[in-house]
């Protein structure tokens, strides 16, 4: 078995690749990267001589058809706006496809695909990320004995707990995060789907230890643009997504002052491109992860919030996934949680335990009790209230 990590040398990507390595199942682990410096030092990491580097550019469509010749899964762990691109050359070599969300918009364009997904009998999951993806699963499963579910709200926080740790960093692409404070955020209400201003309705929502009270605020995000038609036989009016922790306001002031944007400046005479320079410069400033000789103790928290019925009766219930970080490994829980999500889903379909063909998301497709069970051996807990019955127990020797 062989599976191709895309973006494998990033933030995330790495992750994916860590534990793909670590866990076996793949007689071969490629990455497959812009910066082929990046992909390299993700590949000895993992200590592993299953584990190769290579550059690529996944504009360059005969090049990407290259790297996906003969690959049993590809984890897309690239910049969501390719997505689409990176389909195609999936859909030309007959390669299973993940990703780690298209921040609704472009999640919504992957789904009209589904027909040839189909026909070619092939499939490719959005957002088998974090979140989305984990909190997909479990908001879906969550409501699975529901009669009737009325509204989804789910909320995602996070604090830092490393001592002395640096007042900057980015442990996810700062261009999606531009993009979640500058484009409106997508609400299903009553039936429909709604603008909202980016980073409107703030409210203050105590998550669990250690993550605490926290001011989250609407953005935009894939949750909400899958859920509600797969929860639309029980009558789903509502589903929105929040967020919020320390640094998203300083998101939201860089994205005010234009340094989210696209369109050229002219600065001494010659164009430059805000999002561009600002990319360039966390880079010199090496504010993209951590920090050498840093290590990272953040945490982050999702509660999914549901209103329904259940034996005729009103129901609030949540469903909470608690993401820590791996230090021994170098990662936040945000690289973490999305980078394991993605080798478990490339181990779900490799092994045939997803089953589907087409554009599915993942909470029509991936089973709940292994995605659960496999992210209980790797640390991250998942529940439901009020008590549900418990989880087999896990699987020794993941980590």
């Amino acid at each position: 078995m062989e599976a191709v990590v895309l973006g494998g040398g990033g933030l995330t990507g790495r992750c994916t690749v860590r534990d793909l390595a670590a866990t076996g199942g793949f007689d071969a682990i490629r990455i497959a990267d812009l910066d082929l410096g990046l992909a390299e030092s993700a590949a000895r990491a993992t200590g592993s001589d299953r584990v190769r580097a290579e550059a690529l550019d996944v504009r360059d469509a005969a090049a990407l058809r290259r790297v996906l010749k003969g690959a049993d899964v590809c984890v897309n762990a690239v910049q969501y706006t390719f997505n689409l691109a990176v389909m195609e050359g999936c859909l030309a070599e007959g390669v299973p496809y993940l990703d780690f969300g298209g921040l609704f918009h472009t999640t919504r364009r992957q789904l009209a695909q589904d027909s040839r997904f189909r026909e070619a009998g092939l499939l490719a999951i959005p957002g088998l990320g974090q979140v989305p993806g984990i909190s997909n699963v479990l908001a879906v499963e969550a409501c699975r004995d529901l009669e009737r579910v009325d509204s989804i709200v789910i909320r995602d926080g996070w604090r830092d707990l490393t001592p002395n740790g640096p007042e900057i960093v980015f442990t996810w692409s700062p261009s999606t995060f531009l993009d979640e404070m500058i484009q409106a955020a997508m609400v299903f209400e009553n039936g429909a789907y709604r603008a909202y201003p980016p980073m409107s309705g703030g409210e203050e929502f105590a998550f669990p230890a250690p993550v605490g009270r926290t001011t989250v605020y609407r953005t935009l995000h894939s949750e909400p643009a899958t859920i509600p038609e797969s929860l639309r036989e029980k009558g789903l009016r509502h589903c929105e997504w929040k967020e919020g922790g320390p640094g998203i306001d300083l998101l939201r002031t860089m994205a005010k002052l234009g340094l989210g944007s696209e369109s050229p400046v002219e600065v001494r005479g010659q164009p430059v491109v805000p999002r561009e320079f600002l990319l360039a410069l966390l880079k010199r400033e090496h504010l993209l992860g951590a920090p050498a000789g840093v290590t990272l103790l953040d945490w982050e928290v999702c509660d999914i919030e549901i209103h329904g019925q259940s034996n005729g009766a009103e129901v609030e219930r949540h469903a909470q996934a608690r993401f820590p970080p791996r230090p021994d490994w170098g990662f936040t829980a945000t690289e973490y949680a999305v980078g394991v999500a993605g080798a478990i889903g490339a181990r779900l379909i490799v092994e045939g335990a997803i089953t589907q063909t087409g554009v599915v998301p993942p909470e029509r497709c991936v089973p709940a009790g292994p995605l659960r069970a496999a992210l209980a051996e790797r640390g991250i807990e998942t529940t439901v209230t009020p008590p549900e019955p418990p989880l087999p127990p896990p699987r020794t020797g993941a980590r």
